[in-house]
């Protein structure tokens, strides 16, 4: 056979296996571009990149559009895009607004028209109830939050549950700080922030007893299960505030993990438990902080705290005699 037969059939069979996986690619792309053929080879394997918006010619390269814009993965994916919902807002942050004085080409008819439908658009944003009510619910839950010093994602799940609780009605006829406040607690315990009742209820100024009454009526019937708060979680704002060394915070983190295994702390306050080991620790390490300072860090009575003291000391009067020994419970605690 003729050596340029061969090459020309050769290059026949690579034409061939070109114009195949071009066209493979062609169907596994979808062309978003408004051009028929490339404008450099008029080619028609135009290919269109999904990562970058790009459309290039298949064959020389060329690109035909760097950005195309009939394409629109949101839409593909049937998702919207844009500014993220909030929950800190009353309508999740999505409203859309408009300035009539913004359009210079406007008559003074339609100028006037636009601003009274500009007017009509903002009082029908908080024209429902619902709206009303998150409307003051959201602005108070940001005023607790912020004097507790209560980071994002706390404030986004307490609105969160506090939406649950208006869509199932629960707010009817009830207060609406209280609900606040339950929901804004019920959120430090889901992400074990240190927060107590008696805080969250000085900061957003509600009875404690009507604020506890509020988060069980959240915890029925919204069904949410809340994990377990354990003392360790309270020991270094307790320990800031009294002013112990580190050396301290540790033994006490060792007693609360003993009394832990013992199952001691079951149905016990976990502040009150969290006090009654730093205090073991401060007097088995020679520390300052008296009972009277430690229950006034915890927020409980001295009283509290001594029978949380008691408890503890049975438990390890039981590895040391009938009288607690610190000297020998600072060494096993080291």
């Amino acid at each position: 056979m003729p050596t340029n037969m061969k090459d020309k059939m050769k290059a026949s069979q690579v034409n061939y296996a070109k114009k195949h996986e071009w066209e493979n690619r062609k169907n596994s792309h979808k062309s978003y571009s408004n051009l028929a053929a490339c404008p450099s080879c008029e080619s028609v394997y135009l290919i269109q990149d999904p990562r970058t918006g790009e459309c290039f010619c298949g064959d020389c390269g060329t690109v035909v559009e760097d950005e195309s814009l009939l394409h629109n993965p949101a839409r593909e994916k049937k998702s919207r895009v844009g500014v993220p919902s909030n929950n800190l807002f009353y309508d999740r942050g999505l409203a859309t607004s408009f300035d009539p004085g913004d359009v210079k080409e406007l008559s003074p008819d339609m100028r006037n028209l636009m601003w009274r439908l500009k007017k009509w658009d903002s009082r029908s944003r908080l024209d429902s109830s619902k709206m009303r009510n998150l409307n003051i619910a959201l602005t108070e839950l940001e005023r607790v939050a912020d004097s507790l010093h209560l980071p994002g994602h706390i404030k986004e799940h307490s609105a969160h549950i506090y939406r649950k609780a208006l869509n199932e009605n629960l707010i009817r006829g009830r207060s609406i700080s209280c609900f606040v406040a339950a929901s804004v607690y019920a959120a430090c315990r889901y992400y074990k922030v240190p927060r107590s009742l008696s805080e969250i209820s000085e900061a957003s100024g509600q009875e404690l007893k009507s604020m506890a009454m509020h988060y069980r009526i959240l915890l029925k019937e919204l069904d949410i299960r809340m994990p377990v708060d354990y003392p360790t979680n309270y020991v270094p704002k307790i320990a800031a505030k009294v002013g112990v060394n580190i050396e301290t915070e540790r033994i006490t983190n060792n007693i609360l993990n003993k009394a832990h295994k013992a199952r001691l702390i079951v149905g016990k306050d976990p502040r009150g438990m969290a006090a009654a080991a730093l205090y073991m620790a401060c007097k088995a390490n020679n520390d300052v902080g008296t009972q009277k300072s430690i229950a006034e860090a915890a927020r409980i009575t001295e009283v509290t705290l001594r029978n949380r003291l008691r408890d503890l000391e049975n438990l390890f009067a039981s590895e040391y005699g009938a009288k607690l020994d610190y000297v020998q419970l600072l060494d096993s605690m080291i």
